[in-house]
């Protein structure tokens, strides 16, 4: 790495974090331009620890020290700026220590993920970045093998998504699933039971599908409001609903889809290095 000290906030050079808090400017180009931004040490740390290549890094120097053995490897700017600086480059005040710019990789084939997997959690159109990342924390934490999304959900490797999985998002295998009528087939190859979470009258309950799981199964989860669409509903094998208290008829999907996890077990391998976990 080499150190570039910044003496213009509007230098090409650190481009790549302008405007971060420009949510649709930066779902469009951050694709297009190939990249995407990991916040934080701990993150930051993840993304090289999962074959991530940064192409920059952008921080105070008094968090330097603490990435420095994970940069040094890379022929990258790492460029020093004060609070001020960051803040007229990013659009807010950057708390988390560091950002960096990584190449983004490239997305396997649905069909590769599926071959070796036995549970896949499936997001069609989750517009909120929170809970798609929240979401991965919990396919990461609780159990299954990989996660398909629709092409109108919102991105897992958008900054928020990335902080808010903890950078769990570069543990899990996930890839974009062709709309459903190439994905339900593509599902039903790989010997997939497709199970809709969504309140619908000939629904069954969690209780039940959980005491007898499918082999294979890919758990579909919707966006909060309008909930799946038709088509989702129409492709699954199955409608399960969360038993529910108090006259509450639904959670929110994040919470839904740690529900589930946990009440499905982690029949693929949960071993003895199991840990207990809290929220945190």
């Amino acid at each position: 790495m080499h150190i570039e000290r910044v003496t213009d906030a509007a230098s090409d050079a650190v481009a790549d974090y302008a405007d971060l808090t420009d949510v649709a400017l930066r779902s469009a180009s951050e694709p297009e331009r190939g990249l995407y931004i990991a916040e934080s040490a701990k993150v930051i740390g993840r993304a090289i620890a999962a074959g991530h290549r940064p192409r920059s890094v952008l921080m105070e120097e008094k968090w330097l020290p603490g990435l420095e053995a994970e940069l040094s490897p890379f022929d990258i700017p790492v460029h020093l700026a004060d609070a001020a600086q960051l803040e007229r480059i990013t659009g807010y005040r950057v708390h988390r220590g560091a950002l960096a710019a990584f190449e983004r990789p490239e997305l396997p084939d649905p069909a590769e993920l599926l071959a070796g997997a036995r549970r896949v959690v499936v997001l069609e159109d989750i517009v909120d970045h929170t809970n798609v990342g929240a979401i991965f924390r919990s396919v990461a934490g609780l159990g299954a093998d990989a996660v398909l999304v629709s092409a109108r959900c919102a991105d897992p490797l958008y900054r928020r998504s990335v902080r808010v999985s903890m950078g769990t998002v570069f543990q899990v295998p996930w890839t974009r699933l062709p709309d459903w009528p190439r994905a339900a087939p593509l599902l039903h190859e790989h010997g997939f039971e497709i199970a809709a979470l969504a309140l619908a009258d000939d629904a069954v309950s969690l209780r039940d599908l959980a005491a007898a799981p499918p082999e294979r199964l890919a758990l579909v989860f919707g966006a909060e409001g309008d909930g799946l669409s038709r088509r989702a509903l129409a492709a699954a094998d199955r409608v399960v609903t969360i038993p529910m208290r108090h006259g509450v008829d639904s959670l929110n999907v994040a919470a839904a889809a740690a529900v589930v996890l946990y009440a499905l077990g982690d029949e693929q391998g949960a071993s003895d290095s199991a840990r207990p976990g809290v929220a945190g």
